[in-house]
């Protein structure tokens, strides 16, 4: 860290069951360090670790701080002012709130009692930990009331109140990966396309051994006329559907090619579509999931 360029810092406070959580993740999301229901009285302890770290330092960290802590909380107000002192620290602070009927439901869909509530009704609980967290409300940089917000107009507000100010389109990760059917379906897939369509390499002789890494067996599945129809119309689909998934606050997605043994096909598949989205300046993770079979 440099004297030039503080560390930014941001605590994330607020009442339970406003979303403290989910800021978490996108903090996450965009490269933060994150550590969830955090003593104040260890922030400073970490930064000071952190400062002391090799090549690889901490630039942005985020702690949620909150009531679950209540033995600590009572030190939140001098953490606070200790790191607004500190010339190496740009701190912000995020209040997340909600009305009470909607911390109600929320309470009672998730079937979670609030932290508070011993002896105590929710609608009780929720009365004294706005009065505890009014103090830390009136300091906040940032309020958010999350009562009506959908996700993505929870990730906007995010994205305007804490982006970096990169383009969009470059904090989007694209993981592409090749399977093969007769191994399953991957369950984490977000979009699976089938490539079986395609002439096989395997029943080449000279080709059967080798896999879709292997330049011989690329050129045979590319000079396929069939692949490249396949591969236009699909990286024309997902340059259309990708800022809508970012319009709907989702930073991720993971697209599989599957093949019958994941093996050729879907290897030169995955490794050309990965290829495109890369030039197009998106973050691009490549997996073929059979490759050690």
């Amino acid at each position: 860290m440099t004297a030039d360029k503080p560390m930014e810092v941001v605590l994330i406070t607020g009442l339970s069951g406003a979303g403290k959580t989910q800021a978490a993740d996108w903090f996450e999301d965009q490269g933060w360090y994150c550590i969830d229901n955090m003593p104040p009285l260890l922030i400073r302890n970490f930064l000071d670790l952190a400062q002391m770290s090799g090549k690889q330092k901490i630039r942005k960290a985020a702690f949620v701080v909150d009531i679950r802590s209540e033995q600590f909380f009572q030190d939140l107000n001098g953490a606070v002012h200790h790191l607004t002192e500190r010339q190496d620290v740009n701190l912000r602070l995020l209040f997340l709130e909600a009305s009470d009927d909607t911390l109600i439901r929320r309470f009672s869909e998730t079937r979670r009692t609030h932290p508070l509530a011993q002896g105590m009704t929710t609608a009780q609980a929720i009365a004294k930990e706005r009065a505890m967290l009014e103090p830390f409300r009136g300091h906040a940089d940032v309020i958010i009331d999350t009562s009506s917000l959908k996700v993505s107009q929870f990730q906007h507000l995010m994205q305007r109140s804490f982006g970096s100010g990169e383009e969009v389109q470059s904090q989007f990760a694209l993981s592409i990966a090749s399977f093969g059917f007769k191994y399953g379906l991957p369950p984490d897939a977000d979009l699976i396309f089938d490539v079986r369509f395609i002439p096989n390499p395997y029943y080449v002789k000279s080709l059967r051994k080798l896999t879709g890494n292997n330049r011989k067996v690329r050129d045979y599945v590319m000079r396929q006329e069939i692949t490249g129809k396949f591969l236009d119309s699909v990286e024309e689909m997902l340059t259309m559907l990708i800022p809508c998934y970012i319009k709907e606050g989702k930073y991720h997605l993971n697209i599989y090619f599957g093949c019958t043994g994941g093996q050729h096909r879907s290897v030169v598949v995955a490794n050309a579509a990965a290829n495109f989205f890369h030039k197009q300046g998106y973050h691009v993770f490549v997996h073929h999931r059979e490759m050690q079979k």
